[in-house]
């Protein structure tokens, strides 16, 4: 029996080039549907769920991928989720692993990459790309919060104090997303994070607050 799949991938022009990967392999795979966007694509879910497996982009208009897997877990607990994206900083992956994601393969795999990881998937394995796995043993190493003087419990990750370092260097969102190589909304999430867990509400005072803790 066909491995029935679903895509949700907002560009046309990689879309296509994940249907024709999956093309190669049409004796296994039963291609069903895309959704351009999170939106769209539990609209589209809602009315045919009879689906095995969905490759879920990460950043999306409307509804990113994180929150599409989060409603695809809770709606549709029988349909495994794997995260084909760019994306590989570790907030990224704690969050789509969080959300339900029971794989995540990077857009540049070869196709036996990806129909070797649809068919781990089906056999309850969680397929990853190696600098994935990589990084999620990374995340699991450090995933204690950072505990501070004065009985302070930040629980910065180590992310955003990588991310710290740099606004503490004088630099944009454009500079720290290039030197981290993660984006510009993604470097603003992490900011985001931090003046909400340091309490502060712009980047001087969490510089100095940051300075002042030894957390930089």
């Amino acid at each position: 029996m066909k491995i029935k799949i679903a895509i949700a991938e907002d560009n046309d022009f990689l879309a296509e080039s994940i249907k024709e990967k999956l093309e190669l392999f049409e004796n296994e795979i039963d291609f069903r549907f895309r959704g351009k966007n999170g939106k769209d694509f539990i609209e589209k879910l809602d009315e045919n769920h009879n689906i095995d497996i969905i490759l879920m982009d990460i950043e999306m208009p409307e509804m990113n991928g994180i929150l599409a897997t989060e409603i695809v877990r809770q709606k549709y607990p029988q349909i495994k989720t794997i995260i084909l994206t760019v994306f590989d900083d570790e907030e990224n992956i704690f969050n789509a692993i969080q959300a339900g994601a029971m794989g995540y393969l990077l857009k540049d795999e070869t196709p036996n990459s990806i129909i070797d990881g649809i068919k781990m998937i089906m056999n309850g394995g969680a397929p990853m790309s190696p600098i994935i796995a990589a990084k999620s043993l990374e995340i699991l190493r450090n995933s204690n919060c950072v505990n501070f003087e004065k009985n302070e419990d930040f629980c910065l990750s180590k992310r955003e104090i990588e991310v710290l370092d740099q606004l503490s260097q004088g630099l944009d969102y454009n500079e720290i997303s290039e030197n981290l190589f993660i984006s510009p909304s993604t470097v603003r999430k992490h900011i985001e994070n931090i003046y909400r867990k340091l309490q502060v509400n712009n980047k001087m005072k969490a510089v100095k607050k940051a300075l002042k803790h030894n957390i930089i």
